[in-house]
């Protein structure tokens, strides 16, 4: 339960702050796929009106993460192998080259960050924690391609995270495979070496290949 108190102040920064809450919790997959929700149940949650809770779900419906009818019901996402696969496609345009642009950039210090994350992957896959594994593998993504400087391209890239999340992790729940952090240690590999080609392909095949594991 949230805590009312963090949420007081002016309507905007209450929109602002519910907003960036659920949009944290749908990416992470803390959401089932088709799970509804309520304008009110919201707003008590978080300690807010219904104007508030009512203008941050209408920017998350806008960035897809959300559905709202005409008769104000409230749900997740819940997507279709096709729907999977186009993001997908998605992904794999976009991340290779955020990839690309952070590379001149991906000191040593970077790679070992990287490197630490890497290692929090694992122990989430070992304990078979499907949101821990998901809001680690996203901080793995994320912390290298801040450093390609493109915000514009990374914020399109989280508006296709946020849609997956759900779905995402209840793909990963019911598969509960081990073998997805093979890519990030080919990832690393390749900016341990400054090998613009294998950093691309490396990128391609994590994003391709690990939705692929999940989906088939």
């Amino acid at each position: 339960m949230a805590n009312p108190t963090r949420f007081s102040g002016e309507a905007g920064s209450a929109h602002d702050t519910v907003y960036r809450a659920l949009r944290t919790r749908i990416m992470h997959g803390e959401m089932d796929p088709g799970q509804a929700l309520t304008l009110r149940g919201i707003g008590k949650e978080y300690g807010v009106s219904m104007t508030p809770a009512r203008e941050a779900v209408r920017r998350l419906a806008a960035e897809g993460a959300l559905t709202m009818s005409s008769s104000g019901r409230v749900t997740a996402p819940d997507l279709s192998n096709d729907r999977i696969e186009e993001l997908a496609a998605i992904r794999a345009l976009l991340e290779p080259e955020l990839a690309a642009r952070a590379l001149p950039r991906a000191h040593l210090a970077l790679i070992d960050r990287l490197r630490a994350i890497n290692a929090r992957v694992s122990e989430f896959v070992a304990k078979q924690d499907a949101v821990g594994y998901l809001r680690t593998n996203l901080e793995f993504h994320r912390t290298l391609y801040l450093r390609a400087q493109a915000p514009a391209m990374l914020a399109m890239l989280e508006t296709v995270w946020l849609q997956l999340g759900p779905t995402m992790r209840a793909l990963y729940a019911r598969r509960n495979r081990s073998d997805l952090q093979k890519h990030h240690r080919m990832i690393l590999t390749a900016l341990s070496a400054g090998d613009e080609p294998a950093l691309r392909l490396a990128v391609r095949t994590d994003v391709t290949q690990g939705l692929k594991m999940l989906v088939s």
